[in-house]
């Protein structure tokens, strides 16, 4: 349905702005008017581009789309508004005047709208899948189901706010690590591409037998600045042609295989993706969505094919009848501590509770294991850095060395 944008004066004689969706432009007239509001101006947007997959345009225009902080903040506000005892239409009416940025201002005017209309808040959002993510909308309709709407949205913003705060440490902690890359690359570089050609030139107009260190240096120097453009072209084909091998789904198996097995980046990757599946499955449970529709949920927001396979084969064998805990352990894939809290938990009844119990421990031991990653990792950058300058040091000074020994 396409959506327009107004400029307006209401019965007070204030002027007024907003969104509004309609079959026409007169018919999103008529809307105003039956509401006081009489627009002196209206122009048709698009706001459907929005609720589908993001496209080659809004991939070059970020500002347009909806981020995730921007979702959860809006979810605070709603969940605010329908604590206070607003009706959801007014709720949603408050949260518009709250956003600013017009992707989302024309999301939700549509939503607000379909409301209106007597569509369920969670019809009315599954309308914009990339928007509002499959969990977000489980839990709206089991919240609308159980009469628990105000509720559950509140958890959703806690829900949402634990798992930003938990991205915002995992990038904050990497930041320092990401710029000492880019600042030994750059120096390498530099090093290579303009300081060490000009000094090696004068030790290679001698004539002289040079030292090793030396010989090495130059040769490594005059490849640099012969095939660099080869080197660099190299580097992107294998970059293409890498992602496009990861895109099939032999290629995809073995990149997220090969993931879980890294050292260190492995380990981290499993414990932020049983963080992740362990809170949203616990969520799901604790705000009546049955287990087989949170399995199936939980299943689509991994994207590791590894661990998905193994969550879709749990959730064959349980709608088979079997326990959560059995399938899980046979798949390999979860610790034996994570299998062992979820068995504690399903035996004694509380299940969403042991979830949420492992959760919290993964993530603790996220943060952990990113610190501790990034805290070696920055004073190894250092020490390779200066293992590079010292190289090239000892290999100027060498025949400087020498020939001052000559001329003594």
């Amino acid at each position: 349905m396409p959506v327009f944008e107004y400029v307006a004066i209401d019965r007070a004689g204030k002027s007024r702005k907003g969104i509004i969706d309609a079959d026409s432009a007169r018919a999103a007239r008529q809307k105003l008017r039956s509401d006081g509001i009489y627009p002196t101006r209206l122009e048709e947007t698009h706001a459907d581009e929005i609720s589908e997959r993001p496209s080659r345009l809004q991939f070059r225009l970020p500002l347009q789309r909806v981020r995730r902080a921007e979702l959860v903040s809006t979810t605070r506000q709603l969940a605010t508004l329908l604590s206070a005892g607003l009706p959801l239409v007014s709720a949603l009416s408050g949260v518009l005047e709250q956003v600013k940025r017009p992707a989302l201002r024309k999301v939700l005017s549509q939503v607000r709208e379909r409301v209106k209309e007597g569509m369920s808040l969670a019809n009315a959002l599954m309308e914009h899948p990339a928007v509002f993510p499959s969990v977000y909308t489980a839990m709206i309709n089991a919240g609308e189901t159980s009469g628990t709407l105000e509720l559950v949205v509140e958890r959703l913003a806690d829900f949402g706010e634990q798992q930003l705060a938990l991205q915002r440490k995992i990038r904050s902690t990497l930041a320092y690590p990401l710029l000492m890359l880019i600042v030994g690359v750059g120096v390498v570089v530099f090093l290579m591409a303009y300081v060490i050609p000009r000094v090696t030139q004068i030790f290679v107009d001698m004539k002289q037998e040079l030292p090793l260190p030396t010989t090495i240096l130059i040769g490594v120097s005059e490849l640099f600045q012969k095939y660099w453009p080869l080197a660099i072209l190299a580097i992107i084909g294998c970059i293409f042609a890498a992602r496009y091998y990861v895109k099939t789904d032999v290629g995809r198996r073995r990149y997220d295989r090969m993931l879980l097995k890294l050292p260190v980046v492995g380990v981290i990757v499993e414990k932020v993706a049983i963080a992740r599946i362990t809170r949203t499955l616990g969520t799901l449970l604790h705000n009546g969505v049955p287990l087989l529709s949170a399995m199936e949920i939980v299943r689509s927001l991994v994207d590791n094919v590894v661990l998905r396979q193994a969550l879709e084969e749990a959730r064959q064998e349980i709608s088979e009848g079997a326990s959560i805990t059995a399938p899980l352990a046979r798949g390999g894939v979860f610790p034996p501590s994570v299998i062992q809290m979820i068995s504690v938990g399903e035996q004694s009844g509380n299940l969403e509770g042991m979830l949420f119990k492992v959760a919290e421990t993964f993530d603790s031991e996220v943060e952990t294991s990113v610190t501790t990653f990034t805290s070696l990792l920055g004073p190894f950058m250092i020490l390779f850095l200066a293992f590079f300058v010292g190289f090239v040091v000892l290999a100027v000074l060498l025949p400087i060395f020498e020939m001052s020994h000559l001329i003594g």
